[in-house]
Protein backbone atom coordinates (compact mmCIF):
# COMPACT_ATOMS: atom_id res chain seq x y z
CA UNK A 1 0.00 0.00 0.00
CA UNK A 2 1.06 3.76 -0.88
CA UNK A 3 2.10 6.43 1.85
CA UNK A 4 -0.67 7.98 0.01
CA UNK A 5 -3.22 5.19 0.74
CA UNK A 6 -2.15 4.84 4.31
CA UNK A 7 -2.55 8.60 5.03
CA UNK A 8 -6.33 7.97 3.09
CA UNK A 9 -7.19 5.52 5.52
CA UNK A 10 -6.43 7.01 8.89
CA UNK A 11 -7.70 10.22 8.20
CA UNK A 12 -11.38 10.30 8.87
CA UNK A 13 -14.04 12.50 8.12
CA UNK A 14 -16.41 14.80 10.65
CA UNK A 15 -18.84 12.09 9.92
CA UNK A 16 -16.68 9.06 11.00
CA UNK A 17 -16.20 7.97 6.89
CA UNK A 18 -12.30 7.53 6.29
CA UNK A 19 -11.41 8.65 2.57
CA UNK A 20 -11.11 5.09 1.65
CA UNK A 21 -14.72 5.16 2.42
CA UNK A 22 -15.83 8.04 0.25
CA UNK A 23 -13.45 5.97 -2.71
CA UNK A 24 -15.65 2.83 -2.02
CA UNK A 25 -18.82 5.26 -2.59
CA UNK A 26 -17.37 6.85 -5.57
CA UNK A 27 -16.17 3.51 -6.75
CA UNK A 28 -19.52 2.06 -6.55
CA UNK A 29 -21.34 5.22 -8.83
CA UNK A 30 -22.68 6.78 -5.65
CA UNK A 31 -21.88 10.48 -6.57
CA UNK A 32 -24.26 12.26 -4.80
CA UNK A 33 -23.27 10.71 -1.61
CA UNK A 34 -19.79 11.73 -2.22
CA UNK A 35 -20.62 14.96 -2.68
CA UNK A 36 -22.47 15.19 0.23
CA UNK A 37 -19.90 13.37 2.39
CA UNK A 38 -17.14 15.60 0.73
CA UNK A 39 -18.88 19.27 1.66
CA UNK A 40 -17.58 19.41 5.15
CA UNK A 41 -14.79 21.00 6.59
CA UNK A 42 -13.02 17.88 6.96
CA UNK A 43 -12.92 17.93 2.94
CA UNK A 44 -10.99 21.56 2.49
CA UNK A 45 -8.48 19.93 4.42
CA UNK A 46 -7.72 16.56 2.13
CA UNK A 47 -6.93 17.04 -1.31
CA UNK A 48 -7.72 13.96 -1.71
CA UNK A 49 -11.23 14.43 -1.05
CA UNK A 50 -11.72 17.40 -2.66
CA UNK A 51 -10.49 15.15 -5.89
CA UNK A 52 -13.06 12.68 -5.73
CA UNK A 53 -15.65 15.60 -4.98
CA UNK A 54 -14.72 17.32 -8.34
CA UNK A 55 -14.37 13.33 -10.12
CA UNK A 56 -18.29 12.61 -8.91
CA UNK A 57 -19.85 16.34 -9.90
CA UNK A 58 -17.94 15.50 -13.40
CA UNK A 59 -19.76 12.10 -13.50
CA UNK A 60 -22.97 13.54 -12.03
CA UNK A 61 -22.59 16.38 -15.23
CA UNK A 62 -22.32 19.33 -13.30
CA UNK A 63 -19.54 20.81 -15.00
CA UNK A 64 -20.11 24.45 -13.18
CA UNK A 65 -19.88 22.40 -10.13
CA UNK A 66 -16.63 20.49 -11.33
CA UNK A 67 -15.21 23.51 -12.32
CA UNK A 68 -15.26 24.79 -8.61
CA UNK A 69 -13.81 21.90 -6.92
CA UNK A 70 -10.96 21.70 -9.59
CA UNK A 71 -10.53 25.48 -9.09
CA UNK A 72 -10.16 25.07 -5.45
CA UNK A 73 -7.29 22.28 -5.56
CA UNK A 74 -5.98 24.31 -8.39
CA UNK A 75 -5.55 27.32 -5.56
CA UNK A 76 -2.60 25.35 -4.05
CA UNK A 77 -0.35 27.10 -6.12
CA UNK A 78 1.99 26.28 -8.77
CA UNK A 79 4.59 24.32 -6.60
CA UNK A 80 1.93 21.96 -5.26
CA UNK A 81 1.19 18.86 -7.62
CA UNK A 82 -2.75 18.71 -6.75
CA UNK A 83 -2.67 22.54 -7.81
CA UNK A 84 -1.20 21.49 -11.19
CA UNK A 85 -3.79 18.72 -10.98
CA UNK A 86 -6.80 20.76 -10.63
CA UNK A 87 -5.33 23.20 -13.53
CA UNK A 88 -4.84 20.39 -15.83
CA UNK A 89 -8.42 19.27 -15.23
CA UNK A 90 -10.00 22.35 -15.99
CA UNK A 91 -8.27 23.05 -18.65
CA UNK A 92 -9.73 19.86 -19.66
CA UNK A 93 -13.03 20.74 -19.07
CA UNK A 94 -11.98 23.75 -21.27
CA UNK A 95 -11.16 21.77 -24.26
CA UNK A 96 -7.12 23.03 -24.02
CA UNK A 97 -5.72 19.93 -24.14
CA UNK A 98 -2.25 21.11 -25.32
CA UNK A 99 -2.36 23.41 -21.46
CA UNK A 100 -3.73 20.76 -19.87
CA UNK A 101 -1.03 17.94 -20.56
CA UNK A 102 1.44 20.90 -19.49
CA UNK A 103 -0.12 21.29 -16.32
CA UNK A 104 -0.65 16.87 -15.95
CA UNK A 105 3.58 17.11 -16.68
CA UNK A 106 3.85 19.64 -13.92
CA UNK A 107 1.95 17.63 -11.86
CA UNK A 108 4.34 14.53 -12.58
CA UNK A 109 7.56 16.33 -11.52
CA UNK A 110 5.93 17.93 -8.59
CA UNK A 111 4.35 14.82 -7.27
CA UNK A 112 5.78 11.92 -8.94
CA UNK A 113 4.60 9.80 -5.80
CA UNK A 114 0.90 11.23 -5.86
CA UNK A 115 -1.29 8.36 -8.01
CA UNK A 116 -3.85 11.66 -8.93
CA UNK A 117 -1.33 13.03 -10.54
CA UNK A 118 -0.59 10.16 -12.91
CA UNK A 119 -4.48 9.94 -13.07
CA UNK A 120 -5.02 13.16 -14.30
CA UNK A 121 -2.59 12.54 -16.82
CA UNK A 122 -3.93 9.58 -17.99
CA UNK A 123 -7.14 11.46 -18.38
CA UNK A 124 -5.64 13.82 -20.79
CA UNK A 125 -4.13 11.44 -22.87
CA UNK A 126 -6.99 9.75 -23.23
CA UNK A 127 -9.19 12.73 -24.15
CA UNK A 128 -6.32 13.36 -26.61
CA UNK A 129 -6.88 9.91 -27.79
CA UNK A 130 -3.02 9.10 -27.19
CA UNK A 131 -4.45 5.42 -25.41
CA UNK A 132 -0.52 4.29 -25.28
CA UNK A 133 0.53 6.82 -22.92
CA UNK A 134 -2.77 7.12 -21.15
CA UNK A 135 -2.53 3.60 -20.30
CA UNK A 136 0.74 3.73 -19.17
CA UNK A 137 -0.46 7.01 -16.80
CA UNK A 138 -3.05 4.62 -15.40
CA UNK A 139 -0.42 2.06 -14.84
CA UNK A 140 1.82 4.12 -13.10
CA UNK A 141 -1.20 5.07 -10.74
CA UNK A 142 -2.09 1.70 -9.94
CA UNK A 143 1.52 1.39 -9.30
CA UNK A 144 1.30 3.76 -6.57
CA UNK A 145 -1.70 2.86 -5.01
CA UNK A 146 -2.85 -0.63 -6.22
CA UNK A 147 -6.41 0.09 -4.70
CA UNK A 148 -7.18 2.84 -7.18
CA UNK A 149 -9.78 1.49 -8.96
CA UNK A 150 -10.89 4.01 -11.25
CA UNK A 151 -7.26 3.83 -12.74
CA UNK A 152 -7.59 0.72 -13.34
CA UNK A 153 -10.86 0.65 -15.31
CA UNK A 154 -9.32 3.26 -17.78
CA UNK A 155 -6.45 1.76 -18.01
CA UNK A 156 -8.30 -1.18 -19.42
CA UNK A 157 -9.72 0.92 -21.47
CA UNK A 158 -6.71 2.30 -22.89
CA UNK A 159 -5.30 -0.62 -23.24
CA UNK A 160 -8.56 -2.50 -25.36
CA UNK A 161 -7.63 0.58 -27.40
CA UNK A 162 -4.30 -0.64 -28.28
CA UNK A 163 -5.40 -3.82 -28.70
CA UNK A 164 -3.59 -4.90 -25.42
CA UNK A 165 -5.88 -7.45 -24.91
CA UNK A 166 -4.22 -9.14 -22.12
CA UNK A 167 -3.37 -6.31 -20.12
CA UNK A 168 -6.71 -4.94 -20.56
CA UNK A 169 -7.86 -8.09 -19.38
CA UNK A 170 -6.29 -7.71 -16.29
CA UNK A 171 -6.91 -4.43 -15.66
CA UNK A 172 -10.51 -5.07 -16.00
CA UNK A 173 -10.67 -8.03 -13.39
CA UNK A 174 -8.72 -5.77 -10.87
CA UNK A 175 -11.44 -3.15 -11.36
CA UNK A 176 -14.42 -5.42 -10.71
CA UNK A 177 -12.15 -6.88 -7.38
CA UNK A 178 -11.83 -3.81 -6.08
CA UNK A 179 -15.48 -2.48 -7.36
CA UNK A 180 -17.56 -5.00 -7.26
CA UNK A 181 -21.08 -2.38 -7.17
CA UNK A 182 -19.36 -0.14 -9.54
CA UNK A 183 -22.09 1.42 -12.39
CA UNK A 184 -19.45 0.22 -14.88
CA UNK A 185 -19.00 -3.61 -13.83
CA UNK A 186 -22.40 -5.12 -16.53
CA UNK A 187 -20.21 -3.23 -19.11
CA UNK A 188 -16.95 -4.84 -17.90
CA UNK A 189 -17.75 -8.18 -17.37
CA UNK A 190 -19.61 -7.69 -21.11
CA UNK A 191 -15.84 -7.10 -22.66
CA UNK A 192 -14.08 -9.74 -20.24
CA UNK A 193 -17.14 -12.57 -21.47
CA UNK A 194 -16.56 -11.21 -25.07
CA UNK A 195 -12.88 -12.14 -24.93
CA UNK A 196 -13.18 -15.18 -22.91
CA UNK A 197 -15.23 -16.41 -25.62
CA UNK A 198 -17.70 -16.95 -23.22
Amino acid sequence: MSTGSIIALTLTLAAGQTVADVRQLYDAGRYQEVVRATDQAAAEADKRLQFLAAQSLTKLKDDDGARRAYLRLAESGEEDPWGAVGKSAVQVLDKQLEEALASADQAVRLGDSLPESHYQRGVVLMTRRDYGEAAGAFTKATQLDPTFAAAYYYAGLANSRVKRIDLMANNFEMFIKLAPDAPERPEVESILRTIRGR
